[in-house]
């Protein structure tokens, strides 16, 4: 049995120092997706924390039969997709980067932002999962088949199938790709 493993039976046993831990070693990746999905760190803060508190209070339901990061990344992206979802307008609108050249140019590259992560967030569930992880966390392959438990030779397929999907919806809303 795995580290993680162990601490996740012990939490199912109401072992607060043990998911304490859990916590401890999986806050700042979800932390991270939060943060790209929502723009803002306190929302992503509040995110990561309720997710956490989710997990805390429904851990009974988890299935030690799968990876403890994939449930816990699901709760943390359902929580963060829906907080998005709830924001006013104006709200999906973040103030313009100091460091912009001009306001145009600020503004461009926000829109083109705001783009790609949009299309990110309307790929399959398996295809999205290995681009956050990829590409915003900066995890290998080898890491992300780790954390959901899959071979790297899958994470590869899906990140080929996920790269074209995107760069197909991109295309259709104007965006070339690099």
């Amino acid at each position: 049995m795995g580290d993680e493993e162990a601490l996740v039976e012990r939490s199912q046993a109401g072992d607060r120092d043990a998911f304490g831990e859990l916590v401890r070693r999986l806050e700042r990746p979800l932390f991270n997706v939060a943060l790209r999905i929502l723009s803002d760190r306190e929302e992503a803060r509040d995110a990561t924390q309720t997710a956490f508190v989710k997990a805390w209070t429904h851990l009974d339901h988890f299935d030690r039969h799968h990876r403890f990061f994939s449930w816990i990344y699901r709760i943390l992206l359902n929580e963060a997709l829906n907080r998005r979802r709830k924001r006013r307008p104006e709200a999906l609108s973040p103030d313009l980067p100091d460091h912009a050249d001009t306001p145009a140019v600020a503004l461009d590259r926000e829109r083109a932002r705001c783009l790609v992560n949009d299309a990110v967030l309307e790929l399959t569930p398996d295809q999205r999962d290995v681009v956050l992880l990829r590409h915003w966390l900066d995890l290998s392959y080898e890491d992300i088949g780790t954390r959901l438990g899959v071979p790297a030779r899958t994470v590869k397929s899906r990140l080929f199938a996920a790269r074209r999907s995107l760069e197909t919806k991109l295309r259709t809303r104007g965006v070339e790709s690099a």
